[in-house]
């Protein structure tokens, strides 16, 4: 049987010459075959300009606000953050706890108490927050002077009617 016929013996038309060779003949990377990132796209000259001054920056998770767990450090509290989060795979929102290492320079909170994180520079290795007071979730707001005005300085009308008929 004669292997002439180029249906029958595909490989012999292949040809490995030098001049033709690929980068995935001879099992390696061709250096001129193939171009250099920075070649094929070049940085541009001028640098990449920084968003305008007067939009307001992003600032995530600057503010929390947390109940004192530990107050036995110098300086230092720790506080529980709880949040409401989604079930990865129940979609029912159950309540996640985190504890953060907050910077209390007077000394002032006890176990107990409610406090919002601020976020600040790196204190030490695990204190980025700064402790702020605030007044308790359940506490119940100052009604003005009991003079029978209302939030806006405006006499009640129960008010009026009784200052007219004197």
């Amino acid at each position: 049987m004669l292997l002439t016929s180029p249906l029958l013996h595909p490989l012999r038309s292949l040809n490995l010459s030098s001049a033709t060779a690929t980068p995935f003949l001879h099992g390696g990377p061709a250096a001129n075959a193939v171009p250099s990132f920075a070649a094929v796209h070049p940085r541009p000259a001028v640098p990449a300009q920084h968003a305008p001054s007067f939009l307001p920056t992003i600032r995530a998770m600057r503010l929390m606000q947390g109940r004192v767990v530990c107050a036995t450090s110098d300086k230092t509290v720790a506080v529980e953050v709880v949040r409401l989060a989604p079930h990865p795979k129940y979609k029912r929102r159950v309540r996640k706890k985190k504890k953060y290492q907050a910077h209390d320079p007077d000394n002032q909170f006890k176990v107990g108490d409610f406090v919002q994180l601020e976020k600040c520079r790196p204190i030490s290795k695990t204190k980025t927050f700064l402790a702020r007071s605030v007044p308790a979730r359940g506490a119940k707001k100052s009604q003005g002077d009991g003079d029978g005005t209302g939030e806006l300085g405006i006499p009640l009308e129960s008010q009026q009617q009784k200052q007219e008929g004197a």
